[in-house]
């Protein structure tokens, strides 16, 4: 599918976006103070060993430490290949052991890092593993003849005294044999250095740190179907094409200045499309719309027919609003960088061929998802269990945080739910406290609600008390916050 890749890169900012057929697909941001750290191997320091839950805390150098557990080590795999029990993980791992590891995923929310040892370096086409002889090939080539022939070229340049593995990658079911070559030698090289720090450093350290994210893009992203990539920061579009011509010259004559006075997001409306992006509710061209909630645990998304009525019957309007909600399910998991387990709550379908239909264009529509992703059919619920893949912040959690008037509940108090609290409180207050005034420092929707609907029972409680209550308003405060002053 051809795609048109645009990148906006500041000296605090990099953003992509990825457009395919005039719509945005997906946008990446990359903050200079927050880099992600997947793909970033780490001499780190064994911290803590913990048995019951077959796991160690590692430092590599982050303001939280790292956590590996037993499924990700490479001895652990090597054992379960070979038939092998479990190992377990306190007769690998000692605190105080220094060990080589690899960021699988970032940091999220109070969770740190996770590892694994066994170490990958992605490249354009192939991905080299160090401690695996195995030639894999990606999922996605699914010619068999495509299979083997790469396999055997790939076989047949590597150098015989070389240990490692590499992983076959979608980009290389186009790649000419010298690409490949080109590759496997950047790739050696790459660990080669690796190496070299090891020797001189101590842990923790960084010892390897990937790609920035215009190059990943260009690495991962861009493929001789890509139309172009226009990028708008001239100093930047020197350096990506001088590093396109050493890594990835095929496709260096792809990139563009973009030197319009409309600032180049704005030429594809994208800034538009970010903010609809981290809305709860998105809508659809037949007037159905999605409601996307996230939580710690899942995300969930239901589809609903709103303002569209159809044309023929009830079911025909259920069935084509579920197939239109599904394209754009996809997409949206793709443009908020959704992740995890993933529930979807299509409106119900009694037709089972309906029900088939619209997996099949959910199936279809994931087919361009650069992340993995396992989707199952319906459960006896109705609901469709899916997940993706999770490495990196979603669109939401980067660029958002919890609301500080509600506190992330996604709700307010009533000012009556309120105004009753504060009268209960200054009862209690009354009973262990002998002020000669309380004084009330409120929002004004509660001072408007005392002082009319709510005034018979502030003056009940004025004479329960004996003590006057005095109203002064605070505009800077928000509707649940409240001040009770004791004079």
């Amino acid at each position: 599918m051809s795609e048109q890749i645009l990148v906006n890169t500041t000296p605090f900012e990099t953003r992509v976006a990825v457009i395919e057929q005039g719509t945005l697909q997906e946008i990446h941001i990359e903050r200079a103070n927050q880099r992600g750290k997947v793909g970033n191997v780490y001499l780190g320091k064994v911290v803590r060993v913990l048995p019951g839950m077959q796991s160690a805390f590692v430092d590599i150098g982050l303001e939280k430490a790292a956590f590996i557990h037993i499924a990700d080590l490479r001895e652990n795999r090597i054992a379960r290949n070979n038939g092998l029990p479990q190992l377990q993980i306190e007769k690998i791992l000692f605190e105080g052991q220094p060990i080589m590891v690899q960021v699988i995923k970032d940091a999220i929310n109070n969770k740190g890092a996770r590892l694994s040892n066994q170490i990958s370096i992605a490249g354009r086409i192939l991905v080299y593993m160090p401690f695996d002889n195995h030639i894999g090939v990606s999922q996605k080539i699914e010619s068999e003849t495509d299979r083997d022939r790469l396999k055997e070229y790939v076989s047949s340049l590597i150098p015989k005294d070389e240990k490692g593995g590499y992983i076959i990658r979608t980009q290389a079911e186009m790649a000419s044999e010298e690409e490949i070559k080109r590759d496997i030698d950047y790739l050696s090289l790459r660990w080669r250095k690796l190496q070299e720090a090891i020797q001189t450093q101590a842990a923790p350290c960084l010892i390897y740190q990937d790609l920035d994210l215009v190059e990943r893009v260009m690495r991962d992203i861009v493929t001789p179907d890509t139309r172009s990539v226009s990028i708008d920061s001239r100093s930047a579009y020197q350096h990506l094409v001088d590093w396109a011509k050493v890594y990835t010259p095929e496709i260096s004559d792809k990139i563009q200045h973009y030197s319009g006075n409309k600032p180049l997001f704005d030429t594809a409306n994208i800034e538009d499309e970010i903010t609809m992006a981290l809305a709860r509710r998105v809508n659809l061209k037949s007037g159905g719309y999605l409601m996307i909630d996230q939580t710690e645990a899942l995300t969930s998304i239901d589809v609903n027919t709103g303002g569209f009525v159809g044309w023929r019957n009830f079911n025909d309007t259920i069935f084509k609003t579920n197939l239109e909600a599904s394209i754009e399910i996809a997409r949206q998991l793709r443009l908020r960088n959704l992740g995890g387990i993933i529930i979807i709550d299509f409106i119900d379908m009694d037709n089972l061929e309906h029900q088939e239909a619209v997996l099949s264009e959910l199936k279809k529509a994931l087919a361009n998802d650069r992340t993995r992703t396992s989707l199952n059919g319906f459960s006896p619920l109705g609901l469709v269990e899916m997940t993706r893949k999770r490495t990196r912040d979603s669109l939401t959690t980067l660029l958002t945080e919890p609301c500080p008037t509600c506190d992330s509940r996604g709700y307010v108090r009533t000012p009556k739910t309120i105004a009753y609290t504060i009268m209960r409180e200054i009862l209690r207050e009354a009973r262990q406290f002998n002020p000669k005034e309380f004084r009330l420092i409120l929002s004004p929707q509660v001072i408007d609600l005392f002082l009319d609907e709510e005034s018979n029972y502030l003056a009940m409680l004025d004479d329960f008390i004996g003590k006057p209550i005095s109203l002064e308003v605070d505009n800077s405060y928000t509707q649940e916050m409240y001040d009770i002053v004791l004079l």
